[in-house]
C-alpha cells in the first residue's frame, strides 16, 4: 500500500480519493475549500492538509483533480504548490482535464527534481467516479505509468498509457470531440422524434439497440425528453475543453468545423443561463420556442 496524497476533492476527485482511501492506501487530502476537505475526511478517515505542499511531504504518489491549467499551475509550482515537498523517485498523477502544453511544462519541470508526471485525464463522469470505474487516458514515461497504473486501478475500468507527456490530455480532447457531435445529433434525432409525434422512449427503446446507440443516449436521452439538464457535466465545463480543443487544433493543423459549431451551440445555451446544465441541455436549443 501506497502513501498518498490527493489534491482536489471536487465532483470526481472526492470519489476517486475515496476508493484509494478504501482500497487501503493512506491518504491524505487537501483543497482549496477546508469544509470539503474536513467532510471527506469524517466520511473515509485518512487526513488533511493546509496547503498542497504539506499534502504531498512523504508521499509516494500525488494526484491532483483541479479545475483547469492556472488552478494546476498553483498546486504544483505555485507557492505552498506540491513539487516543492516532494522527494526524488515520488511521481505526481494529474487527472485534471487540462491542456496537453501544460502537461509537457510540469513534465519537464518534474524531471528536474527527479519526480515523475503523468498526466491523467478521466472520462465517466460522476456515475463513474463514484462506481470505480472511469476510463484513464494517460501520457507520460512507460516506467512511471507501470509503477502507478495498479494503483489507479482502485478507480478505474480502463487505464492505458498513449504515449509521451501530453498524450493523455490530447486523446481527451478526441473523447470531447466525438462526444460533441454525438449529443449534438441525439438533441436533433429526439427534436425530430419529437417534431414528427413520435413516442420518444419507445424511439429510443428501439434505436439504442442498433448502430445508433451511444453512452450518450443511454444515459441521457431520456432526460432529454423530459427536459432535464439539472446535473451532469456542466456546459461551462464542456466549453473549457472545446475550447482547448479548438486552440490544440490551430496548432497542429486538425480540421475542426463540427466541434467549433458546438461550441457556439453551447455558447448560446450559456446565454440562456445554462451554464451549470448538463452537456445534453444542447436539446434544449431546440425545443425553448416549442
Amino acid at each position: 500500500m501506497s502513501k498518498i496524497a490527493w489534491i482536489g476533492l471536487g465532483v470526481m476527485g472526492s470519489h476517486m480519493a475515496g476508493h484509494l482511501q478504501k482500497a487501503g492506501h493512506s491518504v491524505t487530502v487537501y483543497n482549496r475549500t477546508t469544509h470539503r476537505a474536513e467532510t471527506w475526511v469524517k466520511e473515509h478517515g485518512g487526513e488533511m492538509a493546509s496547503t498542497p505542499a504539506q499534502a504531498a511531504k512523504g508521499c509516494d504518489i500525488v494526484f491532483a483533480c483541479v479545475g483547469n491549467d492556472d488552478d494546476l499551475r498553483s498546486v504544483t509550482i505555485g507557492e505552498n504548490g506540491a513539487f516543492g515537498s516532494m522527494d526524488a523517485g515520488t511521481i505526481f498523477v494529474d487527472h485534471t482535464t487540462a491542456s496537453a502544453s501544460v502537461a509537457r511544462e510540469l513534465y519537464a519541470n518534474a524531471k528536474t527534481r527527479e519526480i515523475g508526471f503523468i498526466d491523467a485525464p478521466v472520462s465517466g463522469g460522476e456515475a463513474g467516479a463514484q462506481n470505480g470505474v472511469l476510463t484513464v487516458m494517460c501520457g507520460g514515461d512507460q516506467i512511471t505509468f507501470d509503477k502507478v497504473a495498479p494503483v489507479i486501478d482502485a478507480f478505474a475500468r480502463s487505464c492505458k498509457l498513449l504515449g509521451e507527456a501530453g498524450a493523455g490530455q490530447l486523446t481527451k480532447m478526441v473523447n470531447q470531440i466525438c462526444i460533441a457531435g454525438v449529443v449534438q445529433g441525439l438533441a436533433e434525432g429526439m427534436n425530430f422524434a419529437q417534431k414528427a409525434g413520435l413516442d420518444g422512449e419507445a424511439v429510443l427503446d428501439v434505436i439504442s439497440k442498433g448502430a445508433a446507440g451511444s453512452w450518450q443516449m443511454e444515459n441521457r436521452g431520456a432526460t432529454m425528453l423530459k427536459d432535464e439538464f439539472e446535473f451532469g457535466f456542466a456546459v461551462d465545463w464542456m466549453r473549457k475543453d472545446l475550447g482547448m480543443c479548438l486552440a490544440e487544433a490551430d496548432q497542429n493543423g486538425a480540421s475542426l468545423p463540427l466541434t467549433a459549431l458546438v461550441d457556439q451551440f453551447y455558447k448560446e445555451i450559456q446565454s440562456m443561463g445554462g451554464n451549470r446544465w448538463d452537456t445534453s441541455s444542447l436539446m434544449r436549443r431546440l425545443t425553448r420556442d416549442n
